[in-house]
């Protein structure tokens, strides 16, 4: 009992006694599981960091939050025949808040007036500095509620700026920051100009806590009041409408809608919506898909970083059984089983393949860290499951390319062993 009980102990002390006397030659052989291991986790960590970035910017503006527009909204290319849709109106928007119980709150966002078309300059000037980059909407004074932004400066557009189609800009950070710099605390009150007239700064938007490789798209915008927006460009269509579903009625409030503005847009049963409607949800599940894509290319290579190193294992393993067949010999000879031949040789390429794991997660932990280090901007978590999973998967590979080795040391004549010169 004893012997069998310690036989496990001896094995493993003797396949790490093979792998130190041959270093070089054991760090050649798992060079393609690290390689693999590293991929893995690396990849896994930026894209872990990258999907928890996008939880937190959609959770900060909103989870309770809908979003209808006549296009599909959220990540990845648009479909051609889209462009044909006509836009959302402010009729719609008065139906939905009229006729649906489970709405708490609307707004409406006249998304990107100055994008596309070239009627509408959105380039701001100021004493001879030019911000270039913005994004400008028009919105309704409740935005600013609906969407959780906060004022660093000033104050937010007003009913009476929007009735009174007030030229006045609520500014993002890059805007101050380009055209007032070092003197960003008083942007508030200054006169610049864009689309050849005069604005007003009243407001300047604080950080978001959240962004996406270190920036928030609210920090490139530029807001003016709705009703202003549409008179300056009048040309531009398009609606977006943001509603705020009433508490624990989110996905009632989703089919409510998508009820009313299928009745109004004249949608036939059966026929797919001709506008889109999201929830906060429904973007993290968007973004969840395009991450696993690149999730699956990731472990396709991978996957081949430890097929190569699979394969250089078996190699190796199969040039021992060769060097050691005398030893195999002795070894039977004194009473070891056909089980205890493969069991050595088995643990012997587990040992091997999980130093290989170990040094890729340890080069893998490095390598994350130093991205965060030089890409702040960059988010980059290690998750433990894929430090695991690394390890797991590297063990996996020995065994599974042990087992020739192993059984054509353990099928070896103890007679022919012992002659083997």
């Amino acid at each position: 009992m004893r012997v069998s009980t310690s036989l496990p102990k001896e094995v493993l002390a003797m396949a790490v006694d093979s792998i130190l006397s041959h270093k070089f030659r054991s760090f050649l052989t798992v060079l393609g599981i690290v390689v693999g291991v590293v991929t893995a986790i690396v990849v896994a960590s930026i894209l872990t960091g990258m999907r928890q970035s996008i939880v937190s910017i959609v959770e900060e503006y909103g989870t309770n939050n809908i979003y209808a527009f006549h296009l599909s909204t959220g990540f990845g290319p648009r479909n051609r025949d889209e462009r044909n849709r006509k836009p959302l109106t402010d009729d719609d928007a008065n139906a939905i808040m009229s006729q649906s119980s489970t709405v708490a709150d609307l707004t409406e966002v006249a998304p990107s007036i100055g994008s596309f078309d070239g009627k509408f300059d959105d380039n701001l000037t100021y004493e001879g500095k030019n911000y270039r980059w913005a994004h400008t909407d028009g919105v309704m004074p409740n935005y600013a509620a609906m969407t959780n932004l906060v004022i660093k400066q000033g104050r937010f557009i007003t009913d009476a700026d929007n009735y009174q189609r007030r030229k006045v800009l609520v500014v993002g950070v890059n805007a101050v920051e380009a055209l007032f710099p070092n003197h960003e605390d008083e942007a508030v009150g200054k006169v610049v100009r864009m689309n050849g007239t005069t604005w007003e700064i009243v407001g300047v938007i604080e950080k978001r806590k959240s962004g996406f490789f270190g920036e928030n798209e609210e920090d490139r915008k530029v807001f003016l009041p709705y009703r202003t927006a549409r008179k300056e460009a009048p040309e531009r269509g398009e609606l977006l409408l943001i509603i705020q579903g009433k508490q624990g009625q989110l996905n009632d409030a989703v089919q409510e809608i998508e009820g009313i503005l299928r009745q109004r847009r004249g949608v036939k049963t059966g026929e797919p919506n001709n506008f889109d409607v999201k929830t906060a949800d429904n973007f993290i599940s968007q973004f969840d898909s395009i991450l696993g894509g690149v999730g699956l290319a990731a472990i396709a290579i991978s996957c081949l970083g430890l097929l190569v190193g699979g394969i250089g294992v078996m190699n190796i393993m199969l040039v021992s059984v060769t060097e050691r067949t005398k030893e195999i010999g002795i070894r039977k000879a004194i009473g070891a089983t056909r089980g205890a031949i493969v069991l050595q040789f088995l643990l012997e390429a587990m040992t091997l393949t999980f130093f290989g794991g170990v040094l890729g997660v340890v080069l893998a932990i490095g390598i994350s860290n130093l991205i965060m280090i030089l890409i702040p901007s960059l988010p980059a978590q290690i998750p433990m499951w894929a430090i695991i999973a690394g390890l797991g998967t590297s063990v996996g590979v020995g065994l599974v390319f042990g087992v020739l080795p192993a059984r054509k040391a353990a099928n070896l004549d103890p007679i022919e062993c012992l002659r083997y010169e």
